[in-house]
Parts: C-alpha cells; sequence; structure tokens
C-alpha cells in the first residue's frame, strides 16, 4: 500500500472511532437542566421528543465496543500498512492453520497412497475422506451427489468414456482430460445432418426414421466411425462416447444431437495434480471407482 493510501486508511480509521465517542458524549443529554420532562425541541405530527439520556448499560455497551475497537487496532492490523504489535498476517494465519491440518492428516494420506484403488474404494474411512475432497472441490461441475449436469459426466453410472479403469480414473484426476467433438456445419447439410441424427437415435434403440436414418448411416461409416467406432461403441484412447447406450453427455433429444452435430463440443476437465496433490487425488479416485462400483 502506498504512504498515501496508508495514511487516509489510517486518518479515515481515527476520525470515525473518535466521531463515534464525540457522537455518543454529544447525545447523551443534549442539555443538562436536570428537568426529566424536558424535550429536545424536535415535535413531528404533536409527537414531542424528550431529551432523555441513553439507558447507561447501552451506553457502556457503546463505549466497550469502542475500548475494543481501539484495542484490536493495537494488536492487529487495521492502520494501514502498521501490522499490529503481534504480527499476525492472514497468509501466516492459513500457513499455520494448513500445518495442523498436515500433522493430523498427513499420516492418513501416506497410509492409503499405496494402497490400490479397487481395495481403496472398499474401505470405508478412505472413501469417505475421499467423499469431503470431492465435495470441496469437485462438486462445481459434477455436483455433490456426483451425479453431473449437462455436459459434466455422471460419475455414479458404469458409463465411462475413458474406460472404467481405475489408472484411467486416476489419471484424469491428476492430469485432466481435453476432449473435442468438431463441428459440422460446413461439412453436412440440413437433410445430412437430419440423417445422422436419425442413425445415432436408431444405434441408441430409439425409433426412427428408416430412410433418413439410411442416408445417416453412410455418412457415419465415412466420417464417425474413426472416433466412435464402426459399431458406435465409442472408443477409451479417445474419450470418445458410446452412442449405442442411450446415456448422454449433453443429452439426447433430436434437437440437441443435432446442435452437437452442427456446433461440435469441447471439454476439458482441469488437471488437480497441483490443487490435489497425488494423495488426495488417490482418495477421491477411491471414492469415484466407488460410486460406480455396486
Amino acid at each position: 500500500m502506498s504512504e498515501f493510501w496508508n495514511w487516509w486508511v489510517i486518518l479515515i480509521t481515527v476520525v470515525n472511532v473518535l466521531g463515534c465517542w464525540a457522537l455518543l458524549y454529544w447525545t447523551r443529554r443534549m442539555k443538562d437542566s436536570g428537568d426529566e420532562n424536558e424535550t429536545t425541541g424536535h415535535v413531528y405530527d404533536g409527537i414531542e421528543e424528550y431529551n432523555n439520556p441513553l439507558p447507561k448499560w447501552w451506553l457502556n455497551m457503546f463505549n466497550i465496543c469502542l475500548v475494543f475497537s481501539v484495542v484490536y487496532l493495537i494488536l492487529y492490523p487495521g492502520l494501514g500498512n502498521f501490522a499490529g504489535v503481534l504480527g499476525w498476517t492472514q497468509q501466516g494465519q492459513h500457513a499455520e492453520e494448513v500445518a495442523d491440518a498436515k500433522a493430523i492428516y498427513a499420516p492418513l494420506f501416506a497410509k492409503y497412497a499405496s494402497v490400490p484403488i479397487e481395495e481403496l474404494s472398499k474401505v470405508k474411512q478412505a472413501t469417505q475422506m475421499g467423499k469431503r475432497i470431492f465435495v470441496n472441490t469437485c462438486f462445481g461441475c459434477h455436483g455433490s451427489d456426483a451425479r453431473g449436469n449437462k455436459g459434466y459426466p455422471d460419475l455414479t453410472d458404469k458409463d465411462w468414456l475413458y474406460g472404467k479403469d481405475a489408472a484411467a480414473l486416476e489419471q484424469s484426476i491428476l492430469n485432466g482430460r481435453s476432449g473435442m467433438m468438431p463441428a459440422y456445419e460446413e461439412v453436412f447439410d440440413a437433410a445430412q445432418i437430419d440423417g445422422l441424427v436419425q442413425y445415432v437415435g436408431q444405434l441408441s434403440g430409439n425409433q426412427v426414421n428408416e430412410q433418413q436414418a439410411d442416408i445417416g448411416k453412410a455418412l457415419y461409416n465415412q466420417q464417425c466411425y474413426v472416433c466412435h467406432g464402426v459399431d458406435g461403441k465409442g472408443n477409451v484412447a479417445l474419450g470418445a462416447p458410446n452412442l449405442t447406450d442411450n446415456i448422454w453427455l449433453y443429452g439426447g433429444s433430436s434437437t440437441t444431437i443435432a446442435e452437437t452435430i452442427r456446433k461440435g463440443r469441447n471439454g476439458i476437465m482441469p488437471a488437480h495434480k497441483e490443487i490435489l496433490g497425488k494423495e488426495k487425488s488417490h482418495l477421491v479416485a477411491a471414492y469415484v471407482y466407488s460410486l460406480s462400483d455396486k
């Protein structure tokens, strides 16, 4: 903080504290004639304001608060660049709390770090720890119940874009994923896109227009099989979804499927290696693995 703003903050703070004390002194009794029926002279709608002092307990509470504020400003930061005689900082407080937490939880993290995820997913204490980390870190995308949102996968089912393998799951958490479905509105015309929508609907077992689906199948076999496979069951190496199971990341309506084909999709799972570290990520992986291993 510059010297100007340092002294500006000090001035404003001190003036406010002194101003509050002055206001209390001035309003304790505007006149001191000793007449209990004396009024201040203020009249509104026939109602007169008596010149009575505040109750002592109320006035003393105000004074105690002001004394406390002065003591606080001496001990802790609050007057510009003055750090307070205790030398407290929010960074130091955070570091102290992190150190305390590490002393408690580090042994537990280390205890479970070498246990395979498949085994760890059956240990209640480990999955409960993983759940708490998940709820604090991952709920924004996947929801607190891990059932996902539009564009963010449901982690409680058995449908996995990159495979149910525990190592792949942990890799997703540690290093993130980046999935991309290219846009085809400049490649296919409206009729061709309608055909693809019908064929994709056919793959997932829906009632479709057979003639349009045949057109879509031909286009699929020319363009889409590279990622989604000839049989439409996807490719875990690429994160290309299975189109035959009727589980949809963005929704399975004809309108949504058409939008996906026309506009494409871009999905990013951020890496959490630097956010959580390997040991916490290992516990989160065990928790997530346990959700769909029932």
